[in-house]
């Protein structure tokens, strides 16, 4: 058997680590923020090469107090894509603001920036670019088209963490969460850095969002009791921080990992019909999903299903196509890269503690569904 992803692998080898730091974090008696919170902000703020860094309750919470910082206000049209997890969409409407979808490219699924500036309209604020399933999005074009019309531009990191694009002649690459005026982590337990639970985290390089940011994940107060704006209560809470602080120096090796599954799947699977993940110059990819493409998508998953290997669809329904948007008025052909990638998506096993001889299995179940010309 072969999991789609399995956390009890990397608790493991980090055990004593972890365990230790959860009971001196207990032993503190500092439950809510305090030191735990802002070494594991110090930390990843110094990782990710940004100046603030915030820690919140999740990953809904880090896009939804990012948009509030933006003023994103009831009226407002915002950019972004439709193939997503719903939360990019979500927080758009939780502030009556109207998402407005723009599809996507069909090699990274990431939103197409050639078809950004025909969705703007004198409404439009902000545009929400989604680093799906950890390869960075066009943000060299994204951000010139922003420039260009007085957006902001909001990076969707959830699943991104340690991707990374080469900007221009930089001599190094710039980290995902760092190249808008503002990004939103998770780090649900499955992603490339996860906790234990829920947490999440807004990072900008931009001092007004990140004081916004902190009044409102503590109810809108920047001093205690002066409510200056309707708030949430959205902190990272102090053991999940700990833990974050014992695994984020492994973060690295983790996504290398993950980089070395996806290639070996590459090899096995190069030579059949499928449509393999890719990786644009200059974008560093961390495969948070191993996503393939195929028409033979059902047998595929069936063949695996038997095999005893786990597997997943991320997306099955675009949003555009979701009940809750039927009200802006999108059809069926409307997004056609979207509906088609939800058509044909299927998500294979490639956490950091795979083996190869487990990636190998997968890749034979695979290709023995699939039609496979040697």
């Amino acid at each position: 058997m072969v999991p789609l992803f399995e956390l009890t692998r990397q608790y493991q080898s980090l055990k004593s680590e972890l365990d230790g730091a959860v009971i001196d974090l207990l032993a503190s008696g500092s439950y809510v923020l305090g030191p735990a919170v802002e070494e594991f902000e110090n930390a990843a703020a110094g990782y990710l090469g940004v100046k603030h860094a915030i820690g919140v309750a999740n990953g809904t919470d880090a896009l939804l107090l990012s948009m509030r910082a933006l003023g994103i206000a009831p009226g407002d049209e915002i950019i972004t894509t439709p193939f997503s997890f719903i939360a990019t969409a979500e927080v758009v409407s939780l502030l009556g603001a109207t998402p407005v979808f723009v599809d996507i490219e069909p090699e990274t699924f990431n939103i197409d920036p050639e078809k950004i500036e025909a969705a703007i309209t004198s409404k439009t604020r902000a545009i929400i670019p989604v680093h799906l399933f950890g390869h960075p999005a066009a943000m060299t074009e994204i951000n010139a088209i922003a420039h260009k019309h007085g957006l902001k531009v909001l990076e969707d990191a959830a699943q991104a963490w340690g991707a990374s694009l080469q900007i221009g002649s930089k001599t190094t690459p710039t980290f995902c969460g760092a190249l808008g005026d503002i990004a939103a982590f998770s780090f649900f337990p499955s992603k490339n850095l996860g906790a234990c639970g829920e947490g999440g985290l807004v990072t900008t390089n931009d001092d007004a969002l990140a004081e916004s940011v902190r009044m409102l994940r503590i109810h809108g107060q920047r001093r205690r009791y002066i409510h200056d704006e309707i708030g949430y209560n959205s902190r990272l809470h102090a053991i999940q921080a700990k833990i974050l602080s014992v695994k984020l120096p492994h973060s690295d090796a983790w996504n290398d990992a993950r980089r070395a599954n996806a290639a070996r799947y590459q090899a096995l699977l190069s030579e059949s019909d499928l449509q393999v993940p890719s990786e644009k110059s200059g974008a560093r990819h961390v495969y948070h999903q191993y996503t393939l493409r195929s028409a033979n998508r059902e047998a595929i998953g069936a063949a695996l299903t038997g095999a005893e290997i786990g597997w997943a669809i991320y997306y099955p329904v675009p949003l555009h196509l979701q009940p809750v948007y039927a009200f802006l008025g999108y059809g069926e052909g409307s997004l056609p890269e979207a509906e088609r990638a939800a058509r044909e998506v299927l998500a294979l096993p490639v956490f950091p503690e795979l083996t190869p001889e487990e990636v190998d299995a997968v890749a034979i179940a695979v290709r023995g569904a699939a039609k496979y010309s040697a």
